[in-house]
């Protein structure tokens, strides 16, 4: 078992290892599992055994339960379950419910605390750690939503081996990210075949990625700088989940939003690390993409996080591990947008 602290004002631990659903202890006596529909039940019948909540509140799979909506239906249910100030939220499945949980655990009664167990390996390297909750807006994702870091994080390994091989190789776009912001050992690791559900790079590589975001985050947790650059890719991530309506996943749009930073690093007089980018897609095999214009995408981007009055920025690489925050002239956008889709053709990911 691999434990990563998490510093700052709340300071948490970051637990990785096979069997922790069936050691999960809290010290609060009102607890509240929300987990999604298409969990397995075997995972919630063992967290349940653990911390014998006093409710349970499935919620829909996927970014479909991240809305608005669904997050009243869960205060309601908090609040019919009685689960007083000193009680707990405890978010157990993907990045998306743990998403959900968290924001609910930051705005039911002002905040109770909140815990965490993501069973997807995108949810364990980048939801889970971090405080950052929320839900999505027709407008774009995550625009709405709170910094509520948890009390503690459990990344159970044994779950991993449910997931679809396309799951598993999705949620590794965020460790491939974490290698080319941080860690470059981590891009050979994750392409190696021994990266897989049970292998045996895959607590060690999974640690040391979290450990690149947790110490991003202890350094800054509300995104005041160096933490823009944990959203490497993502600008183009973000938008094209909007412009598809999420019929293009989160891991799948950080692939493919990589690949279009990388060739923007290289326009504005980077490295060129397009190389790690396509064979990163190469080995995500990520679900190919229905047609998307620029202007579409550029519509979305524009409502990016990062951008600030003076408009969208994006998160770009000097060199591995260099990088660094810039506005791209709209000019090069367009350029290295189209330079994208045709090495996509090339790759037979565009539909």
């Amino acid at each position: 078992m691999r434990r990563i602290e998490v510093g700052g004002t709340q300071p948490y631990a970051v637990e990785v290892g096979a069997g922790l659903l069936d050691t999960l202890r809290v010290p609060e006596r009102h607890v509240a599992l929300i987990h999604p529909t298409d969990l397995p039940a075997e995972f919630v019948a063992r967290a349940q055994a653990a911390l014998k909540p006093v409710v349970t509140i499935p919620v829909p799979a996927r970014d479909d339960c991240k809305t608005l909506e669904v997050l009243s239906g869960v205060l309601s249910r908090l609040a019919a379950a009685n689960i007083p100030r000193d009680g707990a939220v405890v978010g157990l499945g993907g990045g998306a419910a743990t998403d959900l949980a968290g924001f609910a655990a930051a705005s039911y009664l002002r905040g109770v605390a909140f815990y965490t167990l993501p069973t997807t390996l995108l949810g364990m390297v980048d939801a889970a750690v971090g405080g950052k909750t929320g839900v999505n807006l027709p407008e774009g994702k995550n625009l709405v939503g709170a910094f509520w870091p948890p009390r503690a994080v459990w990344c159970d390994t044994d779950t991993l081996g449910t997931l679809p091989g396309a799951v598993f190789r999705e949620g590794a776009a965020e460790a491939f990210k974490h290698g080319l912001i941080s860690d470059p050992t981590l891009l050979s690791r994750v392409l190696s075949p021994e990266f897989r559900p049970g292998g045996p790079l895959l607590e060690g590589t999974l640690a040391d990625a979290i450990a690149v975001k947790a110490g991003v985050v202890t350094r800054d947790l509300t995104e005041r700088g160096e933490r823009a650059y944990l959203n490497f890719g993502h600008t183009l991530a973000h938008a094209l989940e909007a412009v598809t309506h999420h019929g293009v996943s989160h891991g799948d749009a950080v692939g493919y939003g990589m690949h279009y930073a990388a060739r923007l690093s290289r326009a504005l007089g980077g490295a060129d690390l397009t190389g790690h980018t396509r064979a990163f897609l190469t080995w995500q095999q990520p679900a190919p993409l229905p047609p998307v214009s620029f202007e579409d995408a550029l519509t979305f981007m524009a409502r990016d996080k990062k951008a600030d009055a003076d408009g969208v920025r994006f998160v770009l690489l000097k060199d591995l591990a260099r990088p660094y925050l810039t506005r791209v002239p709209e000019a090069v956008l367009r350029e290295e947008f189209a330079g994208w889709q045709r090495d996509l053709r090339d790759l037979n990911l565009l539909t």
